[in-house]
């Protein structure tokens, strides 16, 4: 493997799907000017519990964005997966043909597949017996279906479709895969990212864990009460910086590498030592020092352990000079394994367009975080190099570091390679 040269990895399609904006274009207005979709849960039956805000999606529509497969035989996950996708193919130029004729990876990371199907399914089954359960929906439910379902969208063929199952770190998971893929050469396009949609189950989990916020999430404030659950899809396609150029494709950002790591400390419980190796992992990855992180994108879920143990690693790791470290749960909530796609999204269009997103909801930051978290509006900033961190259950982190496409260097690093 040492001596097959390495393609540089750029970013030439977004497609967001959020609860603050559907798009691209939407999901930056709404990253710039601090929105939050916190609001009460309308997908299922909240009596009994005492509080029940989400991050839902409103006015979704796959039938928009869906052009190819029979919206009814998808699951609402598996919908924004592939709406997500084809936003990010729209938004890099590329055709069906284009896509079919080369060679691809799909890549999506996942917290609970279809479990939205599952609770249904299930309340069925208690209700009425197994006889009533829906074929249709039970159809829906295999996870791998939130890849596959984009190959079938574009008629793919010389792919692989692979679906990740590390939860609130999947996002990164799946970026990384794609980025050794398009890196060595094996693929011509990786569509990578991570989907999830709102469920009882999830959202009753961390009920029961005491980490849902009574009204809003307010990551490293001092009176923070924990997260939002939300929901959503971040695509991303990925392409060598060759193919990007003779395409004359435009490149959002580049990925300058990843790391991942699982200490398997504790099933819920955040280990600091194993989140600053893996920021380490990331950065010499990348071939960048601390110094030259100009912002992070944090894991940030507003709860007491997360926060401050994540500060405290990035400390480990930047010491005295950390970077602003923003979260945008604060915005949309926790969206699960779609949760690192959705921030690399955000980054991607934060080195773009020049600006750091806000943490919102903030009125005092924990003495135990001390770091600048962008607080409630964003800010103006000449930007280089971003870190987006995710972090999950099970001691699963994943980190990816993108950098600024600046045509005029990569020329003359291209000139100098021919010399």
């Amino acid at each position: 493997m040492s001596d097959i040269p390495a393609n540089r990895v750029v970013i030439t399609g977004l497609g967001a799907v959020s609860s603050i904006g559907l798009g691209a274009t939407e999901f930056l207005s709404g990253l710039r000017s601090g929105q939050s979709a916190a609001k009460p849960i309308t997908s299922f039956d909240t009596t009994g519990y005492e509080h029940s805000n989400a991050c839902e999606i409103e006015g979704f529509d796959a039938r928009q964005w869906i052009k190819n497969l029979e919206v009814e035989t998808l699951g609402r996950a598996s919908q924004f997966s592939v709406t997500a996708a084809r936003m990010a193919v729209e938004d890099a130029a590329l055709s069906e043909a284009e896509l079919r004729s080369a060679r691809c990876l799909i890549s999506i990371g996942t917290t609970d597949g279809e479990s939205r199907d599952l609770d249904q399914l299930v309340e069925t089954e208690v209700r009425h017996g197994p006889e009533r359960m829906d074929p249709v929906v039970t159809a829906r439910v295999p996870a791998g279906r939130l890849s596959a379902a984009i190959a079938h969208e574009f008629g793919m063929t010389q792919v692989e479709a692979v679906t990740l199952p590390t939860a609130c770190a999947a996002g990164n998971y799946a970026i990384g895969y794609g980025y050794d893929a398009v890196r060595t050469g094996e693929i011509d396009y990786a569509l990578v990212g991570g989907a999830d949609a709102l469920c009882r189950k999830t959202f009753t989990g961390f009920y029961r864990l005491g980490t849902i916020a009574p009204e809003m999430c307010q990551p490293f404030d001092i009176d923070r009460k924990g997260i939002l659950t939300g929901e959503g899809a971040g695509v991303l396609l990925l392409e060598s910086l060759e193919s990007a150029l003779a395409r004359g494709a435009t490149i959002h950002a580049e990925v300058l590498g990843y790391g991942l790591n699982c200490d398997a400390h504790h099933p819920v419980a955040p280990n600091q030592d194993s989140i600053a190796q893996c920021m380490k992992l990331a950065l010499d990855s990348a071939g960048v020092t601390p110094e030259d992180v100009d912002f992070i994108s944090a894991h940030g879920t507003g709860t007491k352990a997360n926060d401050v143990t994540e500060a405290r690693a990035i400390r480990q790791v930047f010491g005295d000079r950390t970077p602003k470290t923003i979260s945008i749960k604060s915005m949309l909530g926790h969206s699960m394994g779609a949760a690192s796609a959705l921030a690399s999204i955000g980054c991607a269009l934060a080195l773009t367009e020049g600006f750091i997103p806000p943490t919102i909801n903030h009125v005092e930051t924990d003495p135990e975080c001390n770091v600048d978290c962008v607080p409630n509006h964003a800010v103006q900033a000449d930007l280089r190099v971003v870190q987006n961190n995710g972090l999950a259950f099970g001691g699963n982190n994943s980190v990816v570091i993108f950098g600024k496409y600046q045509a005029e260097q990569a020329e003359r690093a291209e000139q100098a390679e021919r010399v």
